[in-house]
């Protein structure tokens, strides 16, 4: 890049100064001001372009190493269940023709499974035999309470 001192830049501005004419020179400084922004934008625009493509080939790059990572690790899953339905059909297989044989398999023998038998429904029998004193101690209903004659019972005292 060229290097502009202080005292090049002030030469520059009394050479342009003579030949332009003090009524003129503002305009131009402005003019040259903008154009000098606009140069300037350009080149970070480039340099963000060229920022931009280099990442992207960058997120190309990861994007085929985790596509590779991924076929790799499904190729690997899906040799692992072949070989475990291989083995499983295996051995389908070879129980099926011990069956078909007429021999049992070698298992032991299971218990038949549990036949469903009905609860006892003595929790009545239960509550009832639980005597009168216990049941108002642990303050438990004996019998059956409208709404107003809970709410009577509960209510505090009026003051006389």
């Amino acid at each position: 890049m060229i290097d502009f001192g202080f005292d090049k830049i002030a030469l520059i501005g009394a050479v342009a100064l003579i030949v332009i004419g003090p009524e003129k020179l503002p305009r131009v400084a402005r003019t040259m001001g903008a154009l000098i922004g606009k140069a300037q934008r350009y080149v970070a625009d480039v340099k963000a372009e060229v920022n931009r493509s280099i990442e992207l080939e960058e997120l190309q790059k990861m994007k085929k190493q985790f596509e590779t990572a991924a076929t790799d690790i499904q190729s690997s899953v899906q040799r692992e269940i072949n070989e475990a339905n291989q083995a499983f059909e295996s051995s389908w297989n070879s129980a099926a023709d011990t069956l078909q044989a007429g021999a049992t398999p070698m298992s032991p023998l299971e218990p038949p499974p549990p036949v469903y038998k009905r609860p006892n429904k003595k929790w009545r029998l239960k509550r009832g035999a639980t005597p009168m004193w216990f049941k108002q101690r642990q303050g438990i209903r004996r019998q059956a309470q409208s709404g107003a004659a809970r709410v009577a019972r509960f209510r505090p005292p009026r003051p006389r």
